[in-house]
């Protein structure tokens, strides 16, 4: 028989914010805290970016042609954090402009700043560009 179970707050009883899963195979254990995202956000918009949906984000800052700084509503605890970013191609077809790709240019404890970057190949030395249909950013980390 299944169960539901309906609570408001999860806490630890040794430590209120560690909370240990059981993993697959039922032999290892995951701590919660670790394996969530503390930012997310989907962006949107060719030129200046909106927020569509996000968690943890106060605000985007355009920082200039193809430059975002997305900013925190709650700081992470230090600069080691795992950063993850990603865009949707709006299609270009001619010259050497195929692939595209982001490349990571700064991240404090409130915010991480990224650029979007278009070239034969997915390096730091293709163009920056504003014409992406959606692109954002997440971080994995430890908030502060």
């Amino acid at each position: 028989m299944a169960s539901i179970l309906k609570v408001d707050t999860i806490t630890g009883v040794t430590t209120a914010g560690s909370i240990a899963v059981t993993g697959e195979g039922n032999s290892t254990t995951t701590n919660l805290q670790q394996g969530l995202l503390k930012m997310w956000a989907n962006l949107s918009g060719s030129g200046t970016p909106a927020i569509d949906d996000s968690t943890n984000t106060s605000s985007v800052t355009d920082v200039g042609t193809g430059e975002r700084q997305i900013n925190l509503t709650n700081n992470v605890s230090n600069t080691n954090y795992m950063t993850f970013s990603g865009m949707l191609n709006e299609g270009n077809s001619g010259g050497t402009r195929g692939a595209a790709g982001h490349q990571l240019n700064g991240q404090t404890t409130s915010s991480v700043k990224y650029k979007i970057v278009y070239g034969s190949t997915a390096s730091s030395d293709g163009a920056l560009s504003d014409s992406a249909v959606d692109d954002g950013c997440a971080i994995a980390g430890d908030l502060a």
